[in-house]
């Protein structure tokens, strides 16, 4: 159950976009739950907003204070400490609702997946624009971040869907992303 959070505050830097750093310190985060193992470590972001679409200066780390406490002690922030203002573990307020963060994939390029059915199936272009209509690819209105996936190397964008739930806490889960596998995270 999440009943510490640490705040991690993006500082502005003439250098690199905040998007740039933001995506950076979930990266180095995600190496960091993958050496942990954790799956008791969750992440929100208390400034997200779907107008603009934006994740904020600010990612909020969840877990129980020995989680928090396990994650702080490794030097994941190498690299990162001059980019970012952190606080101490604290309570979440008695008062907060909760909410899931996960990730949401999409079918973004309609060339790409016909592309990809070609190599795997043998078909022809013709045939791979029958079984995938153009109809098929959407635009998401979700923020994201640019990652690369650790186990094979390739950049991807990752979609973050933070809906504010009903106020109850749910035990569960978080990926190695920090991102709910069932679990909820304390939203205020």
């Amino acid at each position: 159950m999440t009943t510490h959070f640490i705040d991690i505050t993006l500082r502005p830097d003439p250098e690199f976009s905040r998007t740039h750093l933001l995506g950076a310190l979930v990266a180095k985060l995600h190496r960091a739950l993958v050496q942990l193992e954790s799956e008791d470590i969750g992440i929100s972001f208390p400034q997200y907003s779907l107008l603009p679409r934006s994740l904020g200066d600010v990612l909020r780390l969840h877990s129980d204070e020995a989680g928090l406490q396990r994650l702080m002690a490794l030097s994941w922030l190498k690299g990162m400490r001059d980019h970012v203002k952190l606080t101490d573990a604290e309570a979440v307020p008695s008062e907060a609702v909760h909410g899931v963060v996960h990730r949401r994939q999409f079918k973004t390029n309609v060339d790409r997946l016909r592309r990809r059915r070609m190599r795997r199936k043998g078909e022809t272009m013709e045939q791979a624009s029958a079984a995938i209509p153009d109809s098929v690819e959407r635009r998401p209105d979700l923020p994201y971040l640019h990652v690369r996936s650790a186990s094979t190397g390739q950049p991807f964008c990752l979609f973050i869907d933070q809906r504010v739930g009903s106020g109850r806490a749910v035990a569960g889960r978080f990926n190695c992303y920090g991102l709910s596998l069932g679990g909820t995270v304390p939203c205020f």
